[in-house]
C-alpha cells in the first residue's frame, strides 16, 4: 500500500530536468507531504515528450465517500474501474520517498539508496471534478517485507519512457520487482529477550 509520500527540492530538480516546459504552478519548494485527495505533480507524455500535470490523488470510491488511491499491479488490467486508464493514461508519480507503517504503528520512510527521486507507476482518469491519479502497488520486496506486505510499483529511470509511451511494455512492467530501498525510522520498538 502507499498512503503518503513526499516531494522535496531534489524532486523539483528532477521534474525540471525531465520536463522541458514546466508550468510555474508545478514548481516545488521545500519538503511537502502528499496525502490522498491532495493535488500533486505527475509525469505524463505528450507527443513523445515528458510533460508534467497537476492531478488529484485518488479516484472517487464506489460509495463516493472513500477514495481509491492504489491499484494492485497484478490485477489492475482485470478491473473495469482501472483497465482503460491503465492501457491509455499511464503516468509516473515523482516522489522523494514514501512512508509506511508497521503493525505497531511505527512510521518508516523509504527512498532510493542514492537519495534520487522515486518514479511511482500510476495512471489517471478524468472525472467531473478534474483529473485524478492512482498509484500501482505490488508485493513487497526484501526492503519492505518486515514493515508491510505491499509497496508502490517503482520504476527505474530507464523504464520511465517505456511505461509512459510504449503500450507493449505495460504488462511486463506491471510484473517487475522494484529495486532495493533505504529504510529509516525515528523510533522503533525493540524487543529484549532476558535469560
Amino acid at each position: 500500500m502507499c498512503g503518503r509520500y513526499y516531494i522535496d527540492d531534489e524532486t523539483a530538480r528532477e521534474l525540471e530536468r525531465l520536463v522541458r516546459h514546466l508550468d510555474q504552478r508545478l514548481k516545488i519548494s521545500g519538503k511537502k507531504d502528499i496525502y490522498p485527495s491532495n493535488q500533486a505533480p505527475v509525469i505524463t507524455g505528450y507527443q513523445n515528450e515528458f510533460s508534467a500535470e497537476l492531478f488529484t490523488w485518488g479516484f472517487p470510491g464506489f460509495d463516493q465517500k472513500k477514495l481509491i488511491i492504489n491499484a494492485r499491479a497484478e490485477t489492475a488490467l482485470e478491473k473495469r474501474t482501472f483497465k482503460e486508464s491503465l492501457l491509455n493514461h499511464r503516468c509516473a508519480v515523482l516522489a522523494g520517498g514514501f512512508y509506511e507503517w508497521n503493525k505497531q504503528k511505527e512510521k518508516y520512510t523509504f527512498r532510493r539508496p542514492d537519495k534520487s527521486p522515486c518514479y511511482l507507476a500510476g495512471f489517471y482518469k478524468e472525472f467531473q471534478d478534474g483529473i485524478r491519479f492512482v498509484i500501482l502497488t505490488t508485493d513487497a520486496n526484501e526492503s519492505m517485507k518486515d514493515v508491510h506486505h505491499r509497496m508502490p510499483l517503482i520504476l527505474n529511470e530507464a523504464e520511465l519512457d517505456a511505461w509512459i509511451f510504449d503500450d507493449s511494455q505495460t504488462e511486463l512492467i506491471l510484473h517487475k520487482v522494484p529495486g532495493t530501498l533505504h529504510k529509516e525510522t525515528e523510533y522503533e520498538q525493540q524487543m529484549l529477550s532476558f535469560l
